[in-house]
Formats: C-alpha cells, sequence, structure tokens
C-alpha cells in the first residue's frame, strides 16, 4: 500500500488554533452511552483499546469509562498529566436544528425529552469524573473535544482501514439525533454525504422485531441472527411495511409501529447494565401477532419472523450501499455502526452491491467511537497523515507473570487436576493441539486481551469442529446458552477457499460465508443450519501462536479449522487469569491453557460424554484441502 497522506498539511478544522506538541498522546472515551470504552493513541500509532465491562464484569456496560482509561495509561506507560488532548464521541450541539424541529412537529412525551436532557447534563459534566481518572485536578485537564457521533463512527471504519479512498457508511440505532450516515473517504479527510435522522432508524427496526420475538435484553439482535436461518421468509411482505425506501438510498420507518420517538421509551444508560424499554407499539403485534414471551418457547411462526426481519435488513441496507456505490463509485468500502454487526449482511456485501473490497474493524458498535473520536481528531481536525492501519485486534491487557497454580491451590482445587508447564510454545500448542484433537474443550488464554465483541485467539474456547456433538455440548455444559446459537470457525488464512465458497479474508470474524458443500460434513460443529460459517482467518503476522495452533491441529487431522467461542460464560470475555479460572471450575471445560501452563481436569469428575474422548486413540492425519 501506498503512503497516504502528506506530512506537510496543514491543521484544518482545529476547535481553537494552538500549536501542537511533537509527540502527542490522545485519549478517547466513549461515555454515558453503552459500550463505554477507552483508546491511547501516539503520534496517531494506536496504544491501547479497552472496554470498561471488562473490568467491570457487566456486559456492554453503559456510564464512565475509568477503569478503561487508568488501563489504557498503564499500558501506555505514561501519567495522566500526559494526555495532550481528550476526544469524546458525542456533541450536545450536533444537528441542533433538527432537533428543534422535531420537538415542534411532532410534540414528542415529557418523559422522552427529559430523558435526552439528562443525558446531556451528565456529558456536560464530564471534567470532573476525567480527572478523577487521570489523576489530575481538573484545572489541569488537556482540551476536551466533542465529536459527534456518527462522524466518530465513520472515523472508526475509514481511518484505520487499508484503503487510501474507500465508501463509508455507519448505520445503527441513533446518536447524537442519526442513525444512518453515508461518507467518502480520501487520505486522512472524510466528508459526509447523506445521513437519516432520528426517529428513522434501521437499527430500531431490528430491535423492535427482536424485542417482539422475547428477546429483551440489550444487545440481543445477535440472537435473532443466529435464529434466523432456522425459518422461512414468510412475514417479509408484513414486515416490509414498517419501513419505506426513498431515492438516493434513503429510508423512513413508518412510525405507528414503533414508540421510540413519540412515548419516551424507557432507558438506563449510566453505571451499569443498559437497558431499553419497549421500543414497538401495540400495532406491531396487530402485524405479527402477539410477541413472544421470554419463557415462552421458541416456534416455527417465531423462526419465520426472525428469517423475515433478516432478509427485510439485508435489502434495506443494500439499498443504502448501493445509492453509496452510486455517489462514490468506490470499490472499497468501510462500515461501522451497531450494524455493521450483522455478519450475515456483510458476507453479501460483495454479491450484493458493486463493492469489492470490505473493512470492519473488531469493535464496530458504540465501543469503537472512541476510537473513531480519537483519530478524527488526528486526521480530521489536525490534519496529520495517516500511518497506522488496524490488522488485529489485540489491544487490550496482558498477564504475562499470572500463576494459575498457585491460585488453584488457594481455591483447595489443586488435588482435583492434572498440572504441567510446557517448555516453550512450541510444546505448548503440540500438546494443546493434541488435546483438542482427542476431543477436549480447551480455554485458551495468552497475549493481550482482543478489542470488540469477538473472542479471536487470546481469549477463546477452543474445540474440535469435526464433532457433531461439540455444539450442543458446548452450547449446554459450557456456556449454557441456547441451542440454536452457532459457534465460528478460525482458519488459517491460505485454507479458505479451499472450505468456503468466495470468502474474503477476515482477522476480525464480522462475514459469513457458505462452507462448500463437499466440506460440510467436516465440519459439522462450526457448520450452521443454513450451511454457512462466521469465519475469522488467522495469518502468522497477526497472531503468530494461534496461527501456530491451528497449524499444528493441522498436521494432526489434516483440519486446518479451530471451533472459536469466546472465554466466558453469560458474562464479559474474561480479562484476567484469576476470571479465566474462575470460568473453568464453574463449566464443563477439560483444560484450560494460560501462557505455557496446563490444568487438566481430572477425567473422574468429568461429563460422560467428554470421559469417553480421553480415549489415548490416534487420528491418522488426512489431507483435506
Amino acid at each position: 500500500m501506498s503512503a497516504r497522506g502528506s506530512s506537510n498539511q496543514p491543521n484544518r478544522g482545529i476547535d481553537r488554533p494552538y500549536s501542537l506538541p511533537d509527540s502527542m498522546y490522545i485519549l478517547g472515551i466513549n461515555v454515558y452511552h453503552p459500550d463505554v470504552s477507552a483508546v491511547l493513541i501516539r503520534d496517531g500509532r494506536l496504544i491501547a483499546a479497552l472496554e470498561e465491562e471488562r473490568f467491570r464484569r457487566v456486559k456492554h456496560y453503559a456510564g464512565f469509562p475509568t477503569t478503561a482509561i487508568r488501563r489504557c495509561l498503564e499500558i501506555g506507560g505514561i501519567d495522566g498529566k500526559d494526555i495532550d488532548a481528550i476526544a469524546v464521541s458525542r456533541n450536545p450541539r450536533a444537528n441542533l436544528l433538527r432537533k428543534t424541529a422535531f420537538v415542534l412537529s411532532r410534540s414528542p412525551a415529557r418523559a422522552l425529552i427529559g430523558d435526552r436532557l439528562r443525558n446531556l447534563q451528565k456529558l456536560q459534566a464530564l471534567k470532573t469524573p476525567l480527572a478523577d481518572a487521570l489523576s489530575v485536578t481538573v484545572d489541569k485537564l488537556p482540551k476536551i473535544h466533542n465529536v459527534e457521533h456518527h462522524p466518530a463512527h465513520l472515523a472508526s471504519a475509514f481511518f484505520v482501514s487499508p484503503f487510501e479512498e474507500a465508501a463509508v457508511c455507519a448505520l445503527d440505532g441513533f446518536g447524537d439525533f442519526v442513525s444512518t450516515s453515508m461518507a467518502l473517504g480520501k487520505d486522512n479527510r472524510l466528508k459526509v454525504l447523506e445521513k437519516v435522522c432520528f426517529p428513522h432508524s434501521l437499527g430500531m427496526l431490528y430491535t423492535a422485531v427482536t424485542q417482539h420475538l422475547g428477546f429483551l435484553s440489550y444487545g440481543d439482535e445477535y440472537k435473532v441472527m443466529g435464529l434466523a436461518p432456522y425459518g422461512k421468509p414468510n412475514f417479509v411482505d408484513a414486515l416490509s411495511r414498517l419501513v419505506r425506501l426513498k431515492p438516493g438510498g434513503l429510508f423512513e420507518l413508518d412510525l405507528k409501529y414503533f414508540r421510540h420517538w413519540s412515548d419516551g421509551v424507557e432507558m438506563q444508560w449510566e453505571d451499569g447494565y443498559p437497558s431499553l424499554g419497549k421500543v414497538f407499539s401495540p400495532e406491531l403485534e396487530r402485524l405479527l401477532g402477539p410477541a413472544r414471551d421470554p419463557q415462552e418457547p421458541l416456534t416455527e411462526r417465531h423462526e419465520d419472523i426472525a428469517r423475515s426481519l433478516q432478509a427485510v435488513y439485508e435489502i434495506c441496507a443494500f439499498h443504502v450501499l448501493n445509492a453509496l456505490w452510486g455517489r462514490t463509485k468506490v470499490p472499497n468500502l468501510c462500515l461501522a455502526g451497531g450494524c455493521a454487526m450483522n455478519s450475515v449482511a456483510n458476507g453479501k456485501v460483495r454479491t450484493h452491491t458493486p463493492f469489492r473490497q470490505l473493512y470492519v474493524q473488531p469493535a464496530a458498535s458504540d465501543n469503537g467511537t472512541a476510537l473513531g473520536a480519537a483519530y478524527f481528531l488526528w486526521h480530521q481536525s489536525f490534519g496529520k497523515p495517516r500511518t497506522f492501519v488496524m490488522n488485529h485486534a489485540l489491544w487490550g491487557t496482558a498477564y504475562e507473570n499470572s500463576n494459575l497454580t498457585s491460585d488453584l491451590s488457594k481455591k483447595g482445587h489443586k488435588g482435583e487436576f492434572t498440572i504441567h508447564r510446557f517448555n516453550d510454545s512450541d510444546e505448548t500448542c503440540r500438546a494443546t493441539a493434541r488435546l483438542l484433537a482427542d476431543g477436549n474443550v480447551i480455554g485458551w488464554f495468552q497475549g493481550r486481551m482482543e478489542w470488540g465483541a469477538r473472542a479471536l485467539g487470546n481469549r477463546s474456547i477452543l474445540a474440535d469442529p469435526r464433532r457433531a456433538d461439540m455444539r450442543e455440548l458446548i452450547n449446554t455444559k459450557i456456556k449454557f446458552r441456547e441451542k440454536f446459537r452457532p459457534f465460528a470457525p478460525s482458519i488459517l488464512e491460505e485454507a479458505i477457499h479451499d472450505y468456503f465458497v468466495d470468502p474474503a479474508c477476515d482477522p476480525f470474524m464480522q462475514q459469513v460465508y457458505p462452507l462448500r458443500d463437499e466440506k460440510r460434513h467436516l465440519l459439522p460443529a462450526i457448520t450452521h443450519i443454513d450451511g454457512t460459517g462466521r469465519l475469522q482467518t488467522v495469518n502468522r503476522t497477526q497472531n503468530p501462536l494461534y496461527y501456530r495452533l491451528i497449524q499444528e491441529f493441522e498436521k494432526l487431522t489434516g483440519v486446518p479449522v479451530l471451533l472459536n467461542t469466546s472465554f466466558n460464560e453469560n458474562e464479559p470475555i474474561v480479562d484476567t487469569p484469576a476470571q479465566a479460572l474462575e470460568c473453568f471450575l464453574r463449566t464443563k471445560m477439560d483444560g484450560i491453557v494460560a501462557g505455557d501452563t496446563l490444568i487438566l481436569r481430572d477425567a473422574t469428575n468429568l461429563h460422560p460424554r467428554l470421559k469417553d474422548s480421553r480415549k489415548n486413540y490416534q487420528i491418522e492425519p488426512v489431507n483435506h484441502r
């Protein structure tokens, strides 16, 4: 890739003129919103990227990212006084005319207005918690720059991508009154071309039907995406009534089916788990039938609604993207926003639009706006050239000197386990591959924690994808989650065309592709009911240790693929070795490998299915490539 930008570009768009230091630290934060997070960059290079949920142990934590900020400083080896600028991914002043026009024309409930005002008041009172997190006095804080939510999304997608020029699109619920934005990115500049504002939102469309299906927790949309392949698109015509497509990639919701814009939906976005009240109106139940109670069994009707929702969403999303192509005629596309986590739709971009290359960074949802705010400030405001590409997700904490053996002894469990320390990483990978090939489920805790929602080989639970019963076993005995939820394959990058149909390399597990017909029977544990898999490609430069482990597994089995799921159990992905050990102890995992230490559960305590897998049989290597 050629050099991007020019080192002598002027500092355009700075909030107020001041000279920039020779070396500059920028802290980017997402605050008082779901998935709060913090990132640290130095001279345009990413140093650390962290989500507060990993430390608070609360999924999608909403509030202020105090611990994430402090850990960023620790990773960077600096103090709070060393921060030169702070970028916040919200701007209360953004879109004021549109907000005023909405209030005057729609007369929303007082509760809706009051909730928004309270959130803005918290946002405007940032200095005290910021000073506390940085361990400085308020008067010593650096300048705080407010970056509008959607430009932060756009920046998070484009400025860390490998493209010098790209079409850029952000699709989500809402942020700073905007739900959809289309832009052109070139060198170190973003130009917004079009946007869709509150109350119209494809994210809200997906959330409303997700809630109707009885999935009421914040972020449950991914469950509907996993359920959809079990159904038939019998409700497409009905769900199409919820949204009207307009020229230029625009759209409007039929607001009679929604209440987020009028009634004041209950929201809790401060200091804990975010919650969102019911956003659909009684009209949706008249259209689709009664909403499912969360305790009610899933039926074919629910599966069909899920399948139809995914189909309607894809029609709408590709309507937006094809219009963006028409405006830009650029073959590269960058996506961001909560809807960019729809990996099923992402995998169809190259077949349903003229775009040829797609980039979705691993924290495409609101957590990623911290990244985007920092890079928007560095490039768009300060005019600095681009020098950084995010090609891996390992930007979190690391614990190199952990002692799981000591932790196990303190818990009084040491006698129940076999503990072994390997001599080096080669031996670790060979032994772990052997355990996986023999049917064991292994927690794999290595190096720096991943940035974003996916475990990508450093905080993962791994298993043999060739075993047909492995998906049900992990769902019911380890993850304790719905049986319809699929697991993802990690595959050596050079093997993807042998196993998938027209795939693209994706180290972030953000795209779903069909498996080749002749390979599906080889990988039943990661092949979804519709014959697809959400793949993660692994190469030797992005994650050398994980690459080596998959290589060793291929030597034993002939299959360059591992089943990979996040190292957690109804909680955020584990951060520390102690959390990994706790997760291991309360589930039916066979073993855990942390660094070069293996802890293996005594076979006498195993579930009978797992005992059988310990037989010391040999699997002859077979070349399936």
